[in-house]
């Protein structure tokens, strides 16, 4: 929950279609009941998604927010790692660990488990399109919930984007300790705590090489000093004949 404290709405700046907006405006409904899902197809790819998903951290605690003024609780999003896992991002604020899960390269096991979680929004990866998930009785639940779909980039910039978001240095900040597990670990005291121990556990999943390409191409982000991700939303549709569609492994 360390977004919780660092981070409040005007930490971001929102277009929609080229006119100001706000994170409700690009995922509309309950700010404490959303779903948030991002399939992840490479290492540490949900970085690309980081602004959007911080933003919708940050409106979920000021939900909380609005109702106490103390709470201990994480919003239930989830990341759907196809194939493997693809690197710890619970810097992002997606925590528990259990919320970051591993599918197979399959689109109804992917829309199943999209279902199983309940997601009302949800992000897929840029790739090209593939069969979409069979199943009727899958499909159905998906369209009867899911309210919003984007398609981001791992990179940060979306072919065809109509949402920007820009972060600021604590957002940024957050995708750097992502990418910098020893760094992480090094702060704590207390080598054998749960969330270190998972931390450490969880380094290997991409290489110090991988993680270091992933940064440096967030340089290519900058404008006047801050990160601007791109997004593009997506029919439902759209976003159902994603999940069939495959992506390179580590692009950067």
């Amino acid at each position: 929950m360390h977004t919780s404290r660092q981070l409040r709405s005007d930490s971001f700046t929102i277009e929609l279609a080229g006119k100001a907006a706000t994170i409700a405006d690009v995922l509309p409904g309950d700010r404490a009941a959303g779903r948030l899902g991002v399939v992840v197809r490479q290492p540490y790819g949900a970085v690309g998604a980081s602004g959007l998903v911080l933003a919708a951290v940050t409106a979920f605690y000021d939900a909380q927010r609005a109702r106490a003024d103390d709470f201990y609780v994480y919003a239930d999003y989830f990341l759907f790692h196809v194939g493997r896992r693809h690197g710890d991002h619970s810097m992002l604020d997606v925590w528990p660990s259990h919320k970051e899960t591993v599918v197979p390269d399959d689109p109804q096991a992917l829309l199943d488990a999209i279902n199983d979680r309940a997601i009302t929004w949800l992000l897929v990866p840029e790739g090209e399109p593939g069969s979409p998930p069979s199943g009727r009785e899958a499909r159905a639940s998906a369209r009867d919930r899911i309210v919003a779909a984007l398609r981001y980039a791992p990179g940060g910039r979306v072919a065809g984007g109509d949402v920007r978001i820009a972060g600021n240095d604590v957002t940024e900040s957050f995708v750097q300790a992502a990418l910098d597990p020893d760094g992480v670990l090094a702060t704590f005291g207390d080598a054998a705590s749960p969330y270190a121990l998972e931390v450490a556990e969880r380094a290997a999943e991409a290489t110090p090489e991988q993680r270091a390409r992933v940064w440096a191409s967030r340089e290519g982000l900058r404008e006047d000093g801050r990160s601007v991700e791109t997004y593009r939303r997506l029919t439902l549709d759209q976003a159902l004949a994603s999940l069939g569609g495959g992506a390179d492994a580590d692009p950067a």
